[in-house]
């Protein structure tokens, strides 16, 4: 058993945190890489990206919103029980270079993938410029450790209640307009990274994405993730999670999102008339 050291719920319950132990993992693990969960013998397995890690202390962080059956039953683990298994690390890690300036956008729990990104990009010398944003400050996460690894932090939300109003596009095409800039890496909402990648196109700057593709084994073997970058079928597992933003076809990406969403929704249902919180 990988057990749960830290538990916090985040967004009004809807975003889970949770430090488990895995020392195995936490030592190898690197920014942009993820481990795929299961909660107990018949559970599905989830893939996280790791949102921190600890070698010393030997624990992985993981944060997930619960939008399914799935994510609904990790919800339900307290600290001191904890998941069947976890394996990884797995994916590509992230290809940090000091290339300058940069500029780093997360939306919803794509906060936590960036950070640790965020965080080596900045070690390593480049100057960051870090923009987050979420549909109202309730919802928003992470702002304290963003701030911590970013030399300018930068909010927005869509109702205005907290930051700028507006969507995080709107603030990056402020920090372009300043030129200068030579790399973005956007994670979260895939609409969100479309066209925060349509704008940097327009700019000419190298965009970097995380894709979160339906996916089942994560080694490359059953196609699952596969994902249509440039002229090419990628497997996300394997050939990512990252890729180039302005290569992803993601109206493809999207569809294949919402393949299972009447299932998946009536599974949760069921979830939770059994399970009721």
């Amino acid at each position: 058993m990988f057990k749960i050291v830290k538990r916090e719920e985040m967004s009004e319950g809807t975003v889970i945190l949770n430090e488990i132990e895995a020392p195995l993992i936490a030592r190898k693990a690197k920014p942009g890489q993820f481990v795929i969960l299961k909660a107990n013998e018949t559970g599905e397995r989830i893939p996280l990206t790791m949102a921190e890690t600890d070698p010393e202390k030997g624990t992985i962080t993981v944060i997930y919103m619960v939008v399914g059956k799935s994510t609904a039953l990790f919800k339900t683990l307290m600290v001191g029980e904890g998941y069947q298994d976890i394996i990884g690390p797995l994916g590509k890690p992230t290809d940090v270079e000091k290339v300058g300036n940069v500029v780093c956008v997360g939306g919803g729990t794509g906060i936590a993938v960036l950070h640790p990104i965020t965080r080596a990009l900045k070690e390593i010398g480049n100057h960051v410029t870090s923009i987050i944003g979420a549909r109202s400050k309730d919802l928003l996460i992470l702002e304290d450790k963003m701030k911590a690894v970013s030399h300018e932090l930068l909010i927005t939300t869509d109702d205005g209640s907290y930051g700028r109003k507006g969507f995080v596009t709107d603030a990056l095409k402020d920090v372009l307009d300043k030129g200068d800039t030579q790399l973005v890496v956007a994670i979260g909402p895939v609409p969100m990274m479309k066209f925060v990648s349509k704008l940097t196109q327009e700019y000419g700057v190298k965009t970097i994405v995380s894709l979160n593709p339906i996916m089942v084994d994560g080694t490359g073997m059953c196609g699952g993730c596969r994902v249509t970058v440039g002229d090419q079928t990628k497997f996300a597992c394997v050939d990512g999670p990252e890729f180039d933003g302005h290569k992803v076809d993601y109206d493809e990406l999207m569809l294949r999102l919402q393949a299972y969403c009447e299932h998946e929704q009536q599974c949760y249902n069921d979830f939770c008339m059994l399970n009721p919180q």
